[in-house]
């Protein structure tokens, strides 16, 4: 089969590779229909390897080069004997995460913080980038009918932004900053106005990044080097400021922006990925008696709750979605486009299947 391999920095090479075959009781082999490019991608294309193994990874064994891809929906094409919830033929949305299910945390259903954390497409044998995928059981969930595979594509970056919102408990009525635009911004800020936030505000200087985010029309977009976001959040806020801030800019002015336009006893989660150390005033925290919290990946049992709220259409995750192409043209129409910092698309996905 076909697929997108990471060698090391700024080399990934589309490869003839095994397709993977069904070889425990649980495992699950998908056809991959779409596969999103995520940040943590590009960063592994950028800077990497980061996060994909270059020495055995201690649950999986697996090392570089790995077959990319964590967002992507497929359909199910073979089941081993023990699968119970899921039949040939399904449609799917893939949850990457591999856990032990022996560790402190995975015993105490926190399997994101597991020590021994893997992921399908960056520390396992398989990854959506490609024509096949290989998963266990717990990792897929039912597509409904009203569900697209485009959206499907999509929950995983959904998840991540949800529960980055819910870290902070996002109550009705409530004024929610988002600082950042790219994908995760977008969708922090539209699962912060499906679960009953009064008003969205983003913050993004980019021009082309604030373009687009003003056409998903979920509350004003503002440029927070300019003035013009203090002065409207002052307004709203009655010099207050917002309720629950959510950083997804993954830079310290994105912190900065954050912490300084949330009132007293509010509270910011950092979503962001941080590629390097970010500077923060520690005394307006405690002034303000601000709770800043992180946020990493999501509850790894949270796909049908989130594709349920997509499903209702309160979460319209596939609106980011802003380019489709082949597997084969996922370098230059995909990474390089993505990485260039004039690039005007928000989030690509790639099919194993020609696409016009």
């Amino acid at each position: 089969m076909r697929a997108a391999r990471f060698h090391g920095k700024s080399d990934i090479r589309i490869e003839d590779v095994q397709a993977p075959a069904i070889g425990a009781d649980d495992d699950v082999l998908v056809e991959v229909f779409y596969c999103g490019i995520c940040g943590t991608d590009l960063h592994e294309y950028v800077v990497g390897p980061i996060v994909t193994p270059t020495s055995p990874h201690p649950l999986t064994g697996v090392t570089i080069p790995q077959t990319l891809g964590h967002e992507f929906s497929a359909r199910v094409v073979e089941i081993g004997k023990d699968v119970a919830d899921i039949s040939v033929g399904d449609r799917v949305a893939i949850m990457p995460a591999i856990v032990c299910g022996k560790c402190h945390y995975c015993r105490r259903g926190l399997g994101h913080l597991c020590v021994k954390f893997a992921c399908t497409g960056l520390s396992a044998e398989t990854g959506g980038l490609a024509q096949f995928a290989l998963l266990k059981d717990y990792q897929v969930a039912r597509l409904p009918d009203d569900v697209s595979d485009v959206a499907g594509a999509v929950v995983e970056p959904a998840c991540v932004a949800a529960y980055g919102i819910d870290r902070v408990g996002v109550r009705g009525g409530d004024v929610v900053l988002v600082t950042g635009a790219g994908p995760i911004g977008i969708l922090s800020a539209m699962y912060a106005s499906a679960v009953g936030a009064s008003t969205v505000i983003i913050a993004e200087p980019n021009p082309n990044r604030a373009a687009l985010a003003r056409t998903m029309d979920i509350g004003p977009v503002l440029d927070p080097t300019t003035g013009d976001l203090a002065a409207f959040v002052a307004d709203l806020t009655n010099g207050l400021g917002v309720d629950v801030a959510a950083e997804c800019s993954g830079s310290t002015p994105g912190l900065t922006t954050a912490l300084s336009s949330t009132r007293r006893r509010g509270s910011v989660v950092q979503t962001g990925l941080h590629t390097k150390p970010a500077t923060i005033d520690a005394m307006a925290l405690s002034e303000n008696d601000i709770s800043l919290v992180g946020s990493w990946c999501y509850l790894i049992t949270d796909w049908p709750r989130i594709i349920r709220l997509i499903a209702s259409g309160k979460y319209p995750a596939e609106k980011i979605v802003t380019a489709r192409i082949s597997l084969e043209d996922v370098v230059p129409k995909g990474f390089d486009v993505l990485v260039h910092p004039t690039g005007d698309e928000l989030k690509v996905l790639a099919s194993p299947t020609p696409v016009a």
